[in-house]
């Protein structure tokens, strides 16, 4: 028998299915009334793109180390992040196939990146990267190349020299216990329960962040080779941890049990969304009913969010509600219940809202 571990950072990294793994922490947070690192005043993240320092945390002077759970963006600084979380933290991320996230970086930050602003299309921005991204816009270009290796503290314009590049996977092997994947998300909740020792339930979860099928491009057989030269910080990262991964799995749990406890879990999803979803899956943003429960939109991504059945028992609504919460609410939820004598976030949200602010 193990103890569930309740003092947990995950590095949430972008584009990378991260937005569900928050809900999944938020949820534990509530499960078992723990303390979260949220970001100070009106941030929404935890000083992102700025390197992280403890500052950034909302009360940090007074609490100190006593955090439990930290997960909102932030760039890795391990010496800070360990001013705020305690000495036996566990440490986790997750990372993506780097061709399907630049894609997907290309889509949701279409509007804000220099590099992806001035180019027509996915294929025409990797057809010559350098036409478009200027590395002295480097600040406003980082999801344009190796966001990943960037979200974990490094240099994403550092030359792709062997020794460096194994010097720094060293460390994050050093500084994380460890990487999911999230191109095997449900492969990833798995090993995830058993690392920290949770419930199924704890695991489950709906999809938040993902956008609509009509706004994906399709990359042609040369971008999707160019993105690994492109990327190749990236590329090296996804491919050393997507083997420890595997690794791991073999290690801890055995690919038969996997196969098992990922059906156990895919069959508690599908009961779950039976029970709270109206449309039994994610809708377009235009038919989200309760404005209270529409994503944050960006870029020409259509992010989809759910629309739940009316006639849930207050409990089973309570645990729906939370499920399908998109982030900056829940986020600026827990803000509230946490440190109530503050001002609220200031969101932008719909004045519905507040009504899940019955705290």
């Amino acid at each position: 028998p193990c103890h569930a571990k309740t003092n947990v950072m995950f590095l949430k990294t972008h584009k990378t299915a991260s937005s569900t793994v928050l809900n999944i922490m938020f949820r534990v947070v509530e499960k078992y009334n723990l303390t979260v690192a949220l970001p100070a005043d009106q941030l929404v993240h935890l000083g992102y793109p700025n390197t992280f320092l403890a500052h950034f945390v909302e009360e940090f002077e007074a609490i100190g180390q006593n955090y439990n759970i930290m997960c909102n963006h932030l760039r890795f600084n391990l010496s800070e992040v360990q001013k705020v979380m305690a000495a036996n933290t566990f440490y986790f991320s997750i990372l993506r196939n780097p061709i399907s996230l630049l894609e997907s970086s290309y889509i949701y930050y279409k509007d804000s990146v220099p590099a992806f602003t001035i180019s027509k299309d996915v294929n025409e921005y990797l057809a010559s990267p350098m036409k478009y991204y200027h590395p002295a816009d480097y600040r406003q270009n980082i999801y344009a190349r190796n966001i990943m290796w960037f979200d974990f503290g490094y240099d994403n314009n550092a030359e792709d020299k062997q020794q460096y590049v194994q010097t720094v996977l060293e460390e994050i092997e050093r500084n994380f216990h460890l990487i999911l994947i999230a191109d095997y998300f449900d492969e990833s909740m798995i090993l995830l329960k058993h690392a920290l020792c949770w419930d199924l339930d704890d695991v489950v979860y709906f999809k938040l962040n993902s956008r609509s099928q009509g706004t994906i491009q399709t990359l042609n057989p040369e971008s999707k080779e160019r993105i690994k030269a492109w990327c190749s910080l990236d590329w090296k990262l996804y491919l050393h941890f997507n083997q420890s991964f595997w690794r791991k799995i073999e290690e801890t749990i055995g690919l038969e049990e996997l196969e098992k406890e990922v059906n156990l879990l895919r069959s508690r999803q599908k009961e779950l969304m039976e029970t709270c979803l109206l449309d039994k899956e994610a809708v377009g943003k235009d038919h989200i009913k309760d404005k209270a429960l529409l994503p944050f939109q960006s870029g020409a991504a259509h992010i989809l969010g759910y629309n739940l059945k009316q006639d849930l028992d207050n409990r089973t609504l309570k645990t729906c509600q939370k499920m399908v919460m998109p982030e900056l609410q829940y986020m600026s939820y827990l803000y509230a219940v946490q440190h109530p004598h503050k001002k609220r976030k200031q969101l932008g949200l719909p004045l519905q809202w507040t009504s899940f602010l019955k705290i």
